[in-house]
């Protein structure tokens, strides 16, 4: 490639290789400063948000959860919606000179595939996009991508009202994250994922101007269809995608409960009830669409009663069985970790206790159960599944919990049901809390997160784990393992020391196999986590060549110049992925 296909202008190597700078080369560093001194004057001439491009700044933003390293060139705070505007009109009349130059957004920064890393301009929401309203008679309430789940809480909680689809990292996580990823956790086994609940989406979109997306009916779609503008375009256009392709992209739908990977056009049109709701597909986008300025979204009313059934395994091999058991209770959530992340758990059970706002040696205390199970049992469980239950009135509780109980009693485990409170809470946050132990404990290794987030039919367990352990054991990888296994959905943690070469050449191509082991069983490579860096190369695994040239049909109507966080969902590679993993 030469330098007028590279499309970067410099004379000598191309240093991007057709793809955003992974490897840095002197000349172009130079040429990268000089057009960044160019662009902050333009920014400055309109923007009324902070800009940064110190060292300490610039290497914040360089990382989230994930295993990369991805150093932007500029950190910017927008103050308000004005601010977006004028940056995307700004961008695109820039864009033509400056191909490198884009915007991705970036919330809490707890995003584990490098969702919000780019090397160019990072939009920090956290400063000033964290306002929300609650409408507590309607059972509403609007959000902003810089709010904190743990701050909304606060507000929801007295009111016995809540969000229901909210991630296991709610203590850290912020709405940008979990719009944009479509989250779901522990609760998604009965209330669904996000994009369950998002009634409309504002959204600033290429052209400069902000939108509102919402499901609308017949008559409305043709009204804006009649438009002659930018949205009755783009309304067009989305209109013949999805429906002149319907079979193809219902053939592609992913029939696992939770999903994030790939953008969700079969969640666009509902031809049965005739409706059309474009918030869908910003849902889950990760960004690369527009970006994301407010949500409308649905509440739930607390359920009054609730307890927790945990039982106590000596093996993975009935776990399909046993969630099959329990299933047709119909439980709220059903939560599984393995004894690597119990033994994490009680190595650093001080800093749980303060978690949990207790004395050590009262929540120490809790645990005596258990410890007499682990007698009986001749040492720590393989495995914890925790089925918690949650109903309008006492009775029907009791009832499903001894339900439970009972069908749980064929198999070689023991159980438990821990009252609401105290008791059950010792388990939600050990199992909350089992990544970030892993990140901040584990000497001379890392988590990194690369098969982290897969979904495959319960059903289909038996014969898929095994096959996955089998993998990561012959790539001489250790893994923790927890998830939701009501759902079939799994986080499996490896833990690597990535200072190594050697440890990070056995990335990529254990992927590869677990990958392409998800497609064969009909999983999603990501139920809830998304795509970003780490992902994207991997969707040809799970998606049709068609559906992949929808998805980029879909990204170029909304995003012509990929302004909007390039390399996410649409043109990520397998090199890029490697050349950025962090090292240390």
């Amino acid at each position: 490639m030469d330098a007028a296909a590279c499309g970067c202008g410099i004379v000598g190597p191309p240093p991007c290789r057709g793809r955003p700078f992974p490897t840095p080369f002197p000349l172009h560093a130079l040429y990268w400063n000089e057009m960044t001194n160019d662009i902050q004057d333009g920014i400055r001439a309109f923007f009324k948000g902070e800009i940064k491009d110190d060292a300490d700044t610039l290497a914040k933003f360089s990382r989230d959860a994930s295993l990369f390293e991805v150093r932007p060139t500029l950190v910017l705070s927008p103050k308000d919606t004005d601010d977006l505007k004028q940056l995307v009109r700004f961008v695109s009349k820039e864009k033509s000179s400056h191909p490198e130059l884009s915007l991705t957004g970036r919330s809490a920064g707890t995003d584990m595939g490098g969702g919000p890393l780019t090397e160019s301009v990072v939009l920090d929401f956290i400063s000033h996009f964290n306002h929300f309203s609650i409408d507590e008679a309607a059972l509403t309430a609007t959000v902003e991508p810089g709010v904190y789940y743990h701050d909304f809480e606060k507000e929801t909680g007295p009111k016995h009202i809540s969000y229901p689809s909210y991630p296991a990292s709610k203590a850290i996580a912020a709405f940008g994250g979990i719009v944009m990823n479509n989250a779901g956790g522990e609760k998604a086994l009965r209330y669904g994922q996000t994009r369950d609940y998002v009634l409309e989406v504002k959204m600033i979109l290429s052209d400069g101007n902000e939108y509102v997306f919402r499901k609308l009916s017949r008559a409305e779609l043709e009204a804006k269809m009649k438009q002659q503008d930018f949205e009755g375009e783009l309304y067009r256009k989305m209109y013949k995608l999805v429906t002149e392709n319907h079979d193809e992209i219902e053939k592609e739908r992913p029939h696992t409960s939770k999903n994030s990977a790939g953008y969700a056009l079969w969640r666009i049109w509902d031809k049965q009830a005739d409706t059309f709701d474009l918030a869908q597909l910003f849902v889950g986008s990760q960004g690369t669409l527009g970006l994301f300025a407010e949500a409308k979204l649905q509440l739930v009313k607390d359920t009054p009663h609730r307890k927790l059934v945990a039982l106590f395994m000596r093996s993975w091999d009935d776990l399909p069985a046993v969630v099959n058991a329990v299933l047709p209770l119909k439980p709220e959530s059903m939560e599984t970790f393995d004894d690597n992340t119990l033994k994490l758990g009680l190595r650093f059970m001080p800093e749980i206790a303060k978690k949990a706002h207790e004395n050590l040696l009262r929540f120490a205390a809790r645990f005596l159960p258990e410890a007499w199970i682990g007698v009986e049992m001749l040492g720590l469980p393989k495995l914890i599944v925790l089925a918690e239950f949650a109903e309008d009135t006492k009775e029907e509780l009791d009832s499903k919990c001894i339900a439970a109980v009972q069908a749980l009693k064929k198999f070689p485990a023991y159980a438990r049901i821990l009252e609401d409170g105290p008791e059950s809470e010792k388990y939600w946050i050990m199992r909350r809390e089992s990544f970030n132990l892993l990140r901040q404990h584990v000497a001379g290794k890392q988590t990194a997160p690369f098969i982290d987030d897969f979904a495959v039919l319960p059903e289909k367990m038996p014969e898929f784990l095994p096959k996955l352990l089998k993998v990561l054991k012959d790539a001489g990888i250790a893994a923790n393992i927890a998830g939701h296994a009501g759902d079939g959905n799994y986080h499996i943690i490896p833990l690597m020391d990535l200072t190594k070469e050697s440890e990070r050449a056995k990335i990529v191509p254990a992927a590869e196999k677990i990958y392409s082991l998800i497609g064969e069983y009909g999983g999603t490579i990501t139920a809830e986590h998304n795509d970003g860096i780490i992902r994207t190369p991997f969707l040809p695994k799970m998606f049709s060549p068609r559906t992949l040239e929808l998805f980029a049909e879909a990204k170029s109507i909304l995003d012509p110049q990929g302004i909007f966080n390039p390399g996410k969902k649409i043109g990520g590679t397998l090199e890029y992925l490697q050349a950025h993993i962090k090292a240390k």
